[in-house]
């Protein structure tokens, strides 16, 4: 079977806070936006469409930050095998919406205030996380692969 892909938008502001959105099929559950890769569109683009369509934000994808293996991190066992592709985006226009097809909230958030809420792992864990938030402080940083 080949591997699915799930590619995920990564927005920071002022290096310090990432934009999360509540995913509406996992109960309002925390993520980053994104969903399966598209046949037909390059990562990137898949990331600048999930993320428009998950908050309303027009983004430019900039840089792949990690392209991990699924079965590698703590997400809940599945029927398929996914790589996980994390891509930063800097936003170039539209609105932060809190209501969409997919999602019911979006917010900023602190590394801190990670910690007190639920996060739907299937998407995202607390690990990839702070993982991600090393890459504001650090530019220069290589991407991460398993």
């Amino acid at each position: 079977q080949t591997p699915k892909v799930d590619i995920r938008g990564v927005m920071f502001r002022g290096g310090s806070e990432v934009l999360l959105v509540r995913e509406k099929i996992d109960g309002g559950r925390w993520t980053l936006p994104g969903g399966w890769a598209d046949v037909g569109y390059t990562p990137f683009e898949v990331a600048a469409k999930e993320v428009q369509e998950e908050t309303g934000l027009v983004v430019a994808p900039v840089r792949l930050l990690a392209l991990l293996d699924k079965r590698k991190h703590p997400h809940p066992p599945q029927p398929w095998y996914a790589y996980k592709a994390f891509i930063q985006c800097e936003i170039r226009g539209g609105s932060l919406l809190q209501e969409t097809a997919e999602t019911g909230g979006a917010r900023w958030f602190t590394q801190d205030e990670l910690r007190g809420i639920e996060l739907s792992t299937e998407r995202t864990t607390a690990s990839q996380l702070k993982m991600l938030f090393k890459f504001p402080a650090n530019p220069g940083l290589p991407a991460i692969c398993d």
